[in-house]
């Protein structure tokens, strides 16, 4: 008996299943990442990050922390997200901010991170769907950065092992920002789905890029995991039942800021095409699937 049981927890090991005393133990957290990360978009910033990294207490990486306290499953939350990250900038100093990497400690239990788009300016193509004409050539050109992309994810997942090599890191991507479907009748959509802004050739080059962004996001993940690192990439692609119908000029309830991020008062240019509060609950959720 007792080497039967010895055998079925090794196998619990091996496959990373949680035995119910791991399961309720308490978890370090560290979140790393651009703006999607820090919630750009979600409003409720942190003291002293709105206009620079603005740092959201509704981001996702804050509702899997709150969710583990309420649990009594939280040892620390550690949130030093911010918006404008690229890879490359979470090993030095940032918008007056110390180095991401340096919040992560050799027992850190989990690491929320996204990060990637920065590295490729999205948001400037994204501003040349809206402004001009981002088909052809600038798509391509978008396109051919995404294996670098995915080299340098792949180096900051391998950083993070070694830097934290007990934790879980989950690696949260984008989506889709936009239908490539025609805008439905009858439905009161945000202002950036107005006729002669983002044209449906542009939808359709625009999700060939956030497709190929989130196949080269789960490539890093796929890399590292054959060395060792213990990541995970949660995809809203992977969880149609959440995500389908709310991207911007859709039915339901859209996820993203669009031009309302424009108003006087908000965000601005920075938040437009990010998760609101529904979107990051929603991202949430996969998180902690």
């Amino acid at each position: 008996m007792k080497r039967s049981i010895g055998v079925l927890a090794a196998v619990v090991a091996a496959l990373g299943i949680a035995s119910p005393a791991q399961a309720s133990y308490p978890t370090s957290v560290v979140v790393l990442g651009d703006s999607y990360a820090s919630g750009t978009g979600a409003g409720d910033y942190q003291e002293g990050t709105a206009g620079n990294c603005w740092r959201s207490n509704n981001s996702y990486g804050e509702q899997v922390a709150a969710r583990l306290r309420a649990e009594g499953r939280l040892a620390s939350l550690t949130n030093v997200s911010c918006s404008g990250a690229a890879t490359s900038d979470m090993a030095v100093p940032f918008k007056g901010q110390p180095a991401q990497l340096d919040a992560l400690k050799s027992d850190t239990k989990l690491v929320l991170l996204t990060v990637g788009t920065n590295d490729i300016d999205y948001a400037s193509y994204g501003v040349a769907c809206v402004l001009g004409d981002c088909t052809g050539a600038p798509t391509e050109a978008i396109l051919a950065k995404l294996p670098q992309m995915t080299s340098n994810v792949t180096g900051l997942l391998t950083e993070i092992g070694t830097r934290s090599p007990e934790a879980q890191i989950v690696l949260v991507g984008y989506g889709r920002q936009l239908s490539d479907s025609p805008n439905p009748p009858g439905v009161a959509l945000d202002a950036i789905c107005g006729d002669g802004l983002v044209t449906a050739q542009e939808r359709v080059e625009g999700n060939r890029v956030t497709d190929g962004i989130d196949a080269a996001l789960r490539s890093a993940v796929e890399n590292v995991r054959g060395q060792g690192v213990h990541a995970t990439y949660a995809s809203p692609f992977d969880n149609p039942d959440v995500f389908a119908g709310h991207a911007l000029c859709e039915a339901g309830t859209p996820f993203l800021r669009g031009f309302d991020a424009l108003s006087p008062g908000q965000e601005g240019l920075e938040a437009v095409l990010h998760p609101n509060v529904q979107g990051h609950t929603a991202l949430a959720s996969i998180v902690r699937a």
